[in-house]
């Protein structure tokens, strides 16, 4: 089992920045992508981010050049540097893990951009 704790969400203005973290714990060397997704109101849940273990990350073409995955393997952490928010980045957001036993999620944190 892997548990997620996401944080660091709020009210900002548009052009603000804010960095979400996700801390995991249990079992976490099962873990072999680490991601973010957000979901607005009335709105599916979409992919933002991910890292691999490897490393490598990918991106939603919505936020490329705006938002950075990242990882931080002693604090067992993965954040998501959110930079030039837009009214549209409103949303919750989820950290979201996968490995080989099963799909992991946290419970989302508010994230909300005003205009």
């Amino acid at each position: 089992q892997v548990q997620l704790v996401e944080s660091g969400g709020g009210l900002v203005q548009t052009g603000g920045s804010l960095r979400l973290s996700c801390a995991a714990s249990g079992n976490i060397f099962s873990i072999s992508y680490w991601g973010w997704y957000r979901q607005a109101p009335g709105k599916q849940r979409e992919f933002v981010a991910a890292v691999s273990s490897a490393g490598s990350t990918n991106y939603a073409d919505s936020v490329k050049g705006r938002f950075t995955i990242s990882r931080d393997n002693a604090k067992n952490t993965v954040y998501l540097q959110m930079n030039s928010l837009k009214p549209e980045d409103t949303g919750v957001y989820y950290c979201h893990a996968y490995s080989t036993a099963g799909t992991y999620w946290g419970q989302g944190t508010q994230v909300t951009v005003s205009s």
